[in-house]
Formats: C-alpha cells, structure tokens, sequence
C-alpha cells in the first residue's frame, strides 16, 4: 500500500503555516466529527474510491517495476518524483514549505527513515517474492496494528469490538501468510517475500505514530513533502552505494509503473486523501482504505494474472472484517481516532 498519512491542507495562497493542531488519522486525541464538516458528497466520494483504487495499483505497479529495476533505484525514482510533485503542491496550496526547528527536522527525518526508505525497502524487496495481491492482505493488519499499538504504548481505551477486531484482523492475515497451512508458521517454512511484507506493516505503524508529533507543528501537506524528500535521498544513497542508481536506461513500462507510483499513487492520492480528512471528518475517511487490499487482488489478477488460493481469499475477508471492527465500522459508532 502507498501512504495514508497526508492529512489536512490549508487554503490556497496562504503563506506556509503550522496549525497549532491537525486532525490526525488513528489519534487519540483528534475529536469526533467536528462541528461544520461537510457531508459525504457525490464528489468527495468518488476521489476516495479513485484514491483506493491508485493505492490498490500501488502494489501492481511495485511488482511490475521490481521485475526490471533494482528495487533500491525504484523508491528513489518513486519518491524523488512524489516529493517533488508535493513541494509544488504546497507552493501553490500553502505558499511554500514552512522553515524547520531542529526538533521538527529531526521528526521528519524519523518519518523518512520509517514510512518511506525502510517501509519501501521492505515494499519493493517483498514484491519481488510475493504476489502484489497477497501482498495487500498481508499489509491490510495495518489499522489494527496501530490501534493495538495505541493501547498498549500510548493508553487508548480497548474495546471490546475493537479487541474482537484486532484478533481477527490477526488472524487473517495468518491465514494468508501460510496460505492456508498454519502449520508453515512453525515450520520454518515462511518465506523472505511474507517476512519483508510484515515489516511494511512494523514501519507503518511507527510512522503513524510519528506523525503525530509531526503535524502538531506543521501541515501534513508539508510534513509528507519533506518526509518524501529526506526519505528519497536515503534511498538514493543507499542505492549509490549498491552500485543501483547509474544512468536509468528502463523500459516505458518500467517508467510508466514508477511515475504512476509517483504521481497517481504518491502524489495525488495523498492530495485527495488530505482534503477528504479536512472536509468529512478522518474517521469516515479511514473506513475507506478498506477497498485497498480488494482492488490490489482484482487488479493484480486483471494485470498480472495472480490466482490466489481460496485460503488467502478467506484471509484477507477475514481481516478486512477485523479492521472494520477496529476502527468503529462495525460492532458499535465509527470512531474518531
């Protein structure tokens, strides 16, 4: 899955601003759907099916670009284009990107490090042994991850749906990380592609949490610009380094897989994303990330041609229902964290 953690943006044509509190996705503190937000509409509606729909083909496009391009060289390529793209978005939106305190370079630095060189790391390197649509079940134990997280690390009340949704979601993903033999899990036979995906979902939530702290002193327009960018040139030395980043000489399909991760899926999704967030609340936009792992299995068998068994079908059910749970959709009132 590409990234979820835009939240917010500012009028256009306002000089760069830190808003002294942000709505943020999955926070404890953010209130219930404020007083003046906006109803769901025709319109809001279909940029967040679109934005799912990109995310989805995250994973799609991720499996096609690893097959040619060293996956190192393809999170660079991917967020050099992203960062780039949002600086300019908050040029126009915001009036530019805000001047950091040390401890704000040092937070998104964190974020970089977390939620965009080590996540696509693990991203890029686990699609070159998994199915993409295996992939997005795995990484669909995201929310319940993090709400998990909040409670044991950060006091957030446990209910009992959410606790029903954690174990679930759980239990899902299990189930399609051993396909269906859970024997596997104690038999060593867990592959390196299902160990990286599970990694995804480590930094996700740690980059959740981060974010926290980031968009407590600045947009989340402005916090994901520059995590993109810090996050980008760790890629690109790490990619140095690996002798993967010398003159780029790929095909137009590895190309076009790298600016639609850049564009479509980085870029303007997260765009999309933050605007939903500030107009309907970020609790009925976060039951809409649901759709990811589903558009990530219909579209890796339209594109690529993955059958997945009936196990990690069931699976992925299974913890697309837990999540539902976790965050509110199901089992009692739709949550505001």
């Amino acid at each position: 899955m590409a990234h979820p953690a835009v939240r917010g943006m500012a009028g256009a044509g306002r000089p760069p601003v830190r808003p002294a509190k942000a709505p943020v996705l999955n926070s404890p503190s953010a209130t219930a759907e404020a007083a003046g937000i906006a109803r769901l509409t025709p319109a809001i509606l279909a940029k967040l099916v679109v934005t799912m729909f990109f995310w989805g083909g995250t994973w799609i496009a991720g499996r096609v670009v690893v097959q040619e391009v060293p996956p190192l060289a393809a999170a660079f390529w991917r967020f050099l284009t992203a960062g780039l793209a949002l600086a300019a978005v908050a040029v126009v939106s915001e009036g530019g990107l805000p001047k950091l305190s040390r401890q704000e370079w040092l937070t998104v630095t964190l974020l970089g490090l977390s939620g965009i060189a080590l996540y696509n790391f693990c991203f890029l390197f686990g699609l070159k042994h998994i199915a993409a649509g295996r992939g997005a079940l795995v990484v669909a134990l995201n929310p319940a991850v993090v709400a998990l997280s909040a409670w044991l690390f950060f006091g957030d009340r446990m209910t009992p749906p959410k606790a029903l949704g954690i174990v679930l979601a759980m239990a899902g993903c299990l189930l399609v990380i051993a396909n269906g033999h859970p024997t596997r899990l104690f038999a060593g036979a867990i592959g390196l592609g299902e160990v990286l995906i599970l990694g995804c979902v480590v930094f996700w939530a740690i980059y959740t949490f981060i974010g926290r702290r980031a968009t407590a002193t600045m947009s989340a327009l402005a916090a994901t610009a520059y995590a993109s960018l810090i996050g980008c040139a760790m890629l690109g030395a790490a990619a140095a380094v690996n002798g993967d980043l010398g003159v780029p000489d790929y095909s137009p399909t590895a190309w076009s897989a790298i600016l639609f991760l850049g564009l479509l899926g980085t870029a303007l999704s997260f765009t999309w994303y933050a605007d939903s967030v500030q107009r309907v609340g970020p609790a009925r936009t976060a039951a809409f990330i649901n759709l990811v792992p589903l558009f990530a299995v219909l579209q890796g068998a339209w594109l690529l041609g993955e059958r997945l068994s009936t196990a990690a079908y069931l699976g992925g059910a299974l913890t697309i229902v837990g999540v539902m749970f976790t965050t509110g959709v199901l089992g009692g009132r739709r949550l505001s964290q």
